[in-house]
Formats: C-alpha cells, structure tokens, sequence
C-alpha cells in the first residue's frame, strides 16, 4: 500500500481531499469551490491555497479526479473509450505538476448512444475493491448505471433523476407555489411505487400537480413523492433494460437509503457502498499500481 499520498475529489460544486498517511487520514477538507464556484482563482491557485501546504517538503503525491478534469477545470484531461477495464483511468492519468496528477474520465459511443462521466471512474475502481458485483447504481444529480464483467466496462447510462428532480420542484407547475417541504416517509413510498409500476414517467408529472392542487397530496410533500416517483421509474427501467444478476449502490448513505428501499421493493437484491470510502480506496489503488 502507498504509504503517504493525497486523494481529491474535485467536482463541479465542491473539492474534497484526504490526506492519508499509512492508511490513516492526517488531514480532510471540503469546500464548496468546485470548478463551476472558483470565481476569479485558477483550480492551480486553489490547489496552492489549500492542498499544496499539505505536501510538505517532501512534496507527497496528489492524484485527482472529478470535473478537475474538464475543460472548466485545471486542464482538459480526454475521457478513455469504452470498453475500459477499471484499472485504465488510473493508468492513463495525467501530469499537471510535479507528483500532482488527474484521473480521465471515462467514454461510451454505443449505436448512436453517447455517455461520458468523471470521478465515477475512480469511485467506481474503488467500490468494487470493495464490493463486487455485476452492477453498480452511483446515484446523485446524474446517476450512473455501469455494469461490469471481468473487471471491464464495456459502457453505461446516466439518468438525470436528481437534476429533474430539482428543475420540477423549482422551475415547474408541479412545484409552484408550494411551501417548505418536509420529509414524508409515507409519500415517497407511495411515489416509489408508482413508479416502479409505471415507469414512462411523463404523465405522472402533471398528475403529481393535480394531486396536490386537488388535495390527495399534501403540498409539503411534494418533494419526497417526487423523489419517489422518479426514482422508482428509473429503477424499474434500469433493471427492465440490464437485468443486473447483483447490485450494489454506491454514494452517500440518505441517498443510497432511498435506492435500496426501491430496489426492495422492486424484489431485487441490492447493497450499499459508501461513496467516500469507494473514491479514497480507488485512488489508492491508483497509488499502488503506480509505485
């Protein structure tokens, strides 16, 4: 195992880094200074501000991943064609200092259908380390749907579930004129399996309006069966189309909660991993390989 390094997770919202020292972490951070927030600094201006004094004389390694990568990051680092085995991003990352690289992202071109992801790669390396399967569910704003086979990726899907959800509830009738919403249990079951029954979601987005404006559904619970209802849709077709033989989802544990509970109840068997710990494993799996 690597002995001392620095993982970095660097999105398009927020930068997270772990400094790790014989398995151990010595340091964490997390800003909310993705690279859609930087304002007038450089990524290399941050990194110096923030991470460099981590490093120390003896200049410890850095290996990053995420949006980092992008054309709106330090520097456009080209996503790897599928099919990739998980090991290839690491092996492929790139140099933009001395000891500091970034991890490309991965590319699916499958009969006119196009794909393409950061930082899942890593997280992804990782999760199975940890927990092998045929399937991993990454949910977040853009959810990734990558089965494996012989350590390979052959392609993916992304569902925009978490993005939808948002421009639903914030920029459409269905969630116009609502008030603060509050969790309900009770509604994001009731959506879970509606969804899960009715998968071609369009026209249930303009009855999750005219059940709150008819009083079937109370308008602070507008949001939890919306979650419900979309997720459970996006299970029920994502398993439809893959037919996974095991799952395991990746991210953080509220919202891993929510995909094991349709998962459930779509009768199929699924697991959780946690996001953070899949990302730091997999970067030092890069280490390793790279010693």
């Amino acid at each position: 195992m690597a002995e001392e390094y620095i993982a970095v997770d660097w999105g398009s919202t927020h930068l997270r880094a772990w400094h790790i020292r014989s398995g151990e972490f010595v340091n964490t951070l997390a800003l909310p200074c993705g690279v859609t927030r930087m304002g007038q600094d450089t990524a290399e201006e941050i990194f110096q501000r923030h991470l460099a004094p981590w490093r120390g004389k003896d200049a410890i390694p850095v290996v990053m991943a995420g949006m980092i990568g992008s054309e709106s990051g330090w520097l456009p680092v080209p996503y790897l064609p599928c099919p990739a085995t998980l090991e290839a991003p690491g092996e492929q990352r790139c140099a933009v200092a001395k000891g500091v690289w970034i991890v490309p992202g991965l590319k699916s071109a499958r009969h006119g259908v196009y794909n393409v992801m950061r930082g899942e790669e890593t997280q992804l390396l990782g999760a199975y380390e940890l927990a092998p399967a045929s399937c991993y569910v990454m949910p977040g704003t853009h959810c990734k749907w990558v089965p494996v086979a012989e350590r390979q990726v052959a392609g993916f899907d992304t569902v925009m579930t978490g993005e939808l959800h948002h421009l639903l509830l914030t920029h459409s009738l269905v969630g116009q004129s609502l008030p603060a919403q509050k969790e309900d249990e009770q509604a994001f079951h009731r959506g879970l399996e509606t969804g899960l029954e009715a998968p071609s979601v369009l026209p249930r987005l303009f009855e999750t309006r005219a059940a709150w404006l008819l009083g079937a559904l109370a308008r602070e619970s507008v949001s939890d069966y919306l979650s419900g209802l979309l997720i459970g849709a996006e299970v029920a077709a994502q398993s439809a189309q893959l037919r996974p033989e095991s799952v395991v989802v990746v991210g953080s544990e509220a919202l891993v909660a929510r995909y094991l509970k349709a998962f459930s109840l779509a009768g199929i068997t699924a697991s959780a991993c946690d996001g953070e710990r899949a990302f730091v494993r997999g970067i030092g799996r890069i280490m390793d390989a790279g010693k």
